[in-house]
């Protein structure tokens, strides 16, 4: 019997000698989002060799093609459209913005694809575009419902006022819509409701902003950008003096922007941080991150950032499907391939996340636990922790 086992599992593990498992990804390695998707490529890098050197997927080598967006939507879906036509991938990791999913997710649903977002993060963006569009990440919406509260508790809010980033699809929702609606909601007064204050992706002068800022006092300044961005906006303000605690969505989860003005506190939801204690965060970070800093297009300090380790994981999902869900990688069974790989995403349970358990719900987002952290002193802490469902058993809790 042991050895029909052996025999068994060693066909299992060459079931796909000699062919190829082609995996796409799309990131921005230009563009305003240019760190991110470098940092994302270094990544899938890594993840491509890991494989190969163990060994492959099921004895196919694995392809992982990785092509620049921009982080601008036509040329998302231009980027889409090259990976499933031209070379064949079974299933695409990407894109990483809300405004590039928007567009290439119909795209996707066109073809029949799965695109796996590694940051969008507006609300129903996925569920817009079932069955083959998923997003490794939380919705907003969830995420400031604890984000806000725990703020309020930990620093006496009562007054907030409002700067967003008017050109990104999730800060323009989270500083519009979501913030306002979940603050008030919480009994903290919005002092700028009916004026809230925006700039757009690029800006480098936002002190006319921060001026008005000023002139509201409020207890804390939400600050709805990606962190890119809101490095700009916390320069400002530190340079004014307004020294506020702040708050935003995960878009503000990064190394860089602790350096900002190190004595603000910076309260945001993660998904994934660099400081994580769990096992596999803790290899992860300390694999990659030597990586990260010998790249001479990345700042030297660097660390893995959120969007890495999703992307990370999407692939490996991927690979997973294709080990455990009948993929042939044959070019006559192409489209049936990735019809298996939307069926096992869909159907995905406790898969072993850098974090914990991950699975996704119907909506196409991902159940996951998620951090409320505090950033301060040039280190990123965990001050709670929940999942994203409302069972916490989905998130082996």
């Amino acid at each position: 019997m042991g050895l029909a086992v052996a025999s068994s599992n060693e066909a299992e593990a060459q079931a796909l000698a000699g062919r190829e498992i082609a995996i796409g990804a799309i990131v921005p390695s230009s563009g305003h989002f240019a760190e991110w998707g470098r940092t994302n490529t270094v990544t899938l890098k890594m993840l491509e060799k890991q494989i190969n050197d163990a060994g492959g997927v099921n004895g196919a080598k694995l392809r992982i093609t990785i092509m620049d967006d921009a982080a601008r939507p036509a040329q998302s879906t231009n980027a889409l459209r090259k990976l499933a036509g031209d070379d064949k991938v079974l299933a695409v990791a990407g894109p990483l913005t809300s405004s590039a999913c928007e567009v290439v997710f119909p795209v996707a649903n066109q073809i029949g694809i799965v695109s796996t977002s590694q940051a969008s993060s507006k609300p129903g963006v996925a569920k817009a575009n079932r069955p083959w569009a998923f997003r490794n990440t939380v919705d907003e919406q969830i995420l400031a419902q604890t984000t806000v509260p725990y703020f309020k508790q930990t620093f006496g809010i009562k007054t907030v006022a409002i700067i967003y980033d008017a050109k990104d699809a999730t800060a323009a929702t989270v500083g519009t819509k979501i913030m306002p609606a979940i603050l008030t909601a919480n009994g903290i007064e919005v002092l700028n409701a009916s004026d809230l204050l925006s700039f757009n992706t690029g800006d480098l002068d936002v002190s006319a902003q921060v001026t008005k800022l000023r002139s509201y006092n409020p207890d804390g300044v939400v600050v709805s950008a990606d962190y890119s961005q809101a490095v700009t906006v916390i320069r400002e303000m530190k340079r004014q003096g307004l020294v506020k605690p702040i708050v935003g969505a995960t878009q503000l989860i990064s190394s860089a922007i602790l350096k900002a003005a190190p004595e603000m506190p910076i309260i945001a939801p993660a998904t994934f941080y660099a400081g994580m204690e769990t096992e596999a965060a803790k290899t992860f970070v300390s694999t990659l991150t030597p990586l990260l800093r010998k790249e001479s297009n990345l700042p030297a300090e660097i660390e893995p950032s959120m969007y890495d380790a999703n992307i990370y994981e999407i692939v490996s999902m991927y690979v997973d499907a294709a080990k455990n869900a009948g993929i042939t990688a044959k070019p006559e069974d192409l489209e049936a391939d990735r019809v298996k790989i939307r069926d096992y995403m869909a159907q995905l349970k406790n898969f072993k996340g850098l974090g914990g358990p991950v699975s996704f719900n119907a909506d196409g987002d991902a159940v996951k636990l998620f951090y409320i952290v505090e950033g301060k002193n040039g280190v990123w802490t965990d001050k709670l922790h929940k999942c994203s469902d409302p069972n916490p058993a989905a998130c082996g809790l």
